[in-house]
Order: C-alpha cells, then structure tokens, then sequence
C-alpha cells in the first residue's frame, strides 16, 4: 500500500473534522471518522450514541458499516482509517477485525486511547492483523474541537447550577 503525502492526509482528516463537526453541532462528542479506498472515501462516522442511546455508535464504527456495504465486504485491507480522536479498546478492536491497515488519528485521548495511550492493541503481534499507525494528523484542530465542545458543556452546567441556586432562593 503506497503512503499518502502530507497533502492526502491533510485531506482526508479535514473530512474526519469535518464529520466531528456534525456531531457536535448536535450536542454529540465532536469526534468522526472516514475511510479512504483508492483516494476516495467510502465510509463516513461521527458519534451517535447519545441520540441512539447505543454504546457503539462511535464514529470509527459507523465509518467501518458503511466502507463494509460500499465494498460488500468485511474486509477493508485496502483502506485508510482517519479519526480525530485516538480510538477506544471497542473501536481498535472493530479496526483489527475488519482488517484495515493503516490507521491515522489526530489527538491522542489519555482517558479512553489504546493506540498508544494506555495500551497498544493495533500493533500487538499477539493478534492476527496488525495496522500501521500514524499520529497527531491535524492535532490540533482536532484536540481543539474537542476542548470547545467541553468547555460549553460545562458553561451550561454552571449555568443550570446558577439558575437552579437562584430558584431556590427565590421559593425560600
């Protein structure tokens, strides 16, 4: 499988951005994933798991279902993952499973991130496919979307703690 330039991965980690946008725009955690077959994407995810009320539905896992039905296969081992956030155990794991073999993230997570965080489960020899990974694509960007989306979300906390604390002032 031929590298992609810095151009490609620029690219292609826009359009990631790009999905993470959608999902923060509706109150998800902005992360999102695309696949890349031949320079196309085929497969695109932003989480959905607060709107789905469903533990798997992170973007990585999303992007693999639809790179699957557009290829009619399980197997994606001419594919390019690209997720602004490093994956989770579950995502590593649907990553290994489908076979794709290069990997490109942006922000590492130090909570939840098992591509080079807490463990390193893609390219453990001990399981039957390893996948080639490189990091900190638009890190930036990426670490960047996700501090806004938290810091709002605590705003609005603060907010309701101020508005619930005045109320009860008010009824006293």
């Amino acid at each position: 499988m031929q590298e992609l330039t810095i151009e490609e991965q620029q690219k292609f980690m826009r359009a990631a951005l790009k999905e993470a946008g959608k999902a923060g725009a509706i109150g998800e955690v902005p992360i999102g994933a695309v696949i890349v077959h031949d320079g196309e994407i085929i497969g695109r995810g932003f989480n959905l798991r607060e709107h789905a009320q469903d533990a798997i539905m992170h973007a990585e896992i999303m992007a693999i279902q639809e790179a699957n039905r557009r290829l009619k296969s399980w197997r994606l081992e001419d594919c390019q993952m690209f997720v602004t956030l490093e994956p989770c155990p579950m995502c590593a794991g649907a990553i290994i499973n489908s076979r794709i073999p290069q990997l490109y993230f942006g922000a590492r997570d130090p909570k939840a991130g098992v591509v080079g965080s807490l463990y390193n489960l893609l390219t453990d020899e001990r399981f039957n496919h390893q996948v080639e990974v490189h990091e900190r694509i638009l890190a930036k960007e990426a670490g960047e979307i996700l501090q806004q989306f938290f810091r709002k979300i605590r705003a609005q906390q603060k907010a309701r703690k101020k508005a619930a604390k005045a109320q009860q002032t008010k009824d006293a």
